[in-house]
């Protein structure tokens, strides 16, 4: 190729420039949150939580409509409808971050700092899977039909699990680190390495504290969930650029909503029943169009069928915990 075009050569499905301009965009982002917003370390209160959230929102449902603008209608509401199963998916995350912190008694303070070090690790992490995936697509286009299956078994699977107490401490991960690295007791204020004298020859040696012990736990549990949530959005599109955008823009505005969501998870107990069917039918959607002769699923039914899912189990939560309240307040008087 020797004319301009070289410079619009396909990227991972699109050209080079669209996923440059993504990347400055998270860049940009990242610098403004931790080098100007949050360069004073100081606790996240649900105030700034919720404006800091609705920005991260704003921003990804901009970049949407800039996918609109370049790409056309059908991936932008591909974009949309992976944008939301993304941040839905991740919902449950909230919940067993919460417990990590609580589990490793990490002060608020700091809590903001590990959680932007996990925004860092489950790019690298979501970009390597997403890659991943996308090649054993492109090249055996059978395995989307491996994909909906195990969707399917694990919103079934779901639906009939009870909730069980998590036991961290005996967490293999956890239990390997403690016992082949050196761990501070205490918190050694924001730092997640520090160097002391070692009990043997005195020269300073490196020691994990707490608190990268919990960011380690949360970046296991990303990991967990997107075995999840990358089978989902392959479903819904197999370009590359739309599977890693929406799932980055999601998990950066979902985990800025960590500190308002964190107080408030168990009034959503049942938003897991529709997560489950969520699941379902994004797993049968392959097997629903096959049935009746579509090339795809269409996607406006799709992004549609997302927001009833997710708006029933969210309804149903907040009157469910509405009633108990009431009956507790009536046997109490």
């Amino acid at each position: 190729m020797t004319d301009l075009s070289v410079f619009s050569a396909l990227f991972m499905g699109q050209p080079v420039w669209m996923w440059g301009s993504f990347a400055a965009v998270v860049l940009s982002l990242l610098v403004l949150d931790l080098g100007i917003m949050h360069r004073k370390e100081h606790e996240i209160r649900i105030k700034e939580s919720l404006l800091l959230s609705a920005f991260y929102i704003v921003i990804g449902l901009l970049f949407g409509g800039w996918i609109w603008y370049e790409l056309g209608e059908v991936k932008a509401a591909e974009y949309f409808t992976g944008y939301v199963v993304e941040e839905s998916l991740s919902v449950d995350n909230i919940f067993v971050m919460a417990m990590l912190f609580s589990f490793f008694k990490v002060p608020r303070l700091y809590q903001h700092r590990v959680l932007f070090w996990g925004i860092l690790g489950a790019i690298v992490l979501r970009g390597l899977m997403i890659g991943v995936g996308g090649a054993l697509v492109a090249r055996y286009e059978w395995i989307l039909d491996i994909f909906a299956l195990f969707l399917v078994f694990t919103g079934v699977k779901m639906l009939m699990s009870h909730d069980k107490p998590s036991e961290i401490k005996d967490n293999p991960i956890l239990t390997f680190l403690k016992a082949h690295f050196r761990v501070t007791e205490n918190f050694e204020g924001h730092a997640f390495f520090v160097r002391r004298p070692s009990r043997k020859h005195g020269k300073k040696v490196l020691w994990l504290t707490p608190l990268f012990l919990c960011l380690v736990m949360i970046e296991v549990t990303d990991i967990l969930f997107a075995v999840d949530s990358v089978p989902a959005i392959f479903i819904i599109t197999k370009d590359p650029m739309i599977v890693f955008t929406s799932n980055i823009f999601a998990i950066m505005g979902l985990r800025s909503l960590y500190f308002v969501l964190a107080d408030i998870i168990n009034r959503f107990h049942y938003l897991k029943y529709a997560l489950s069917v969520l699941l379902i039918f994004i797993g049968s959607k392959t097997f629903i169009a096959k049935y009746f002769g579509w090339e795809k699923f269409p996607i406006d039914w799709s992004l549609f069928i997302t927001f009833a899912i997710l708006g029933a189990g969210v309804g149903y939560s907040l009157w469910k915990t509405q009633q108990d309240e009431k009956k507790r307040l009536k046997h109490r008087g």
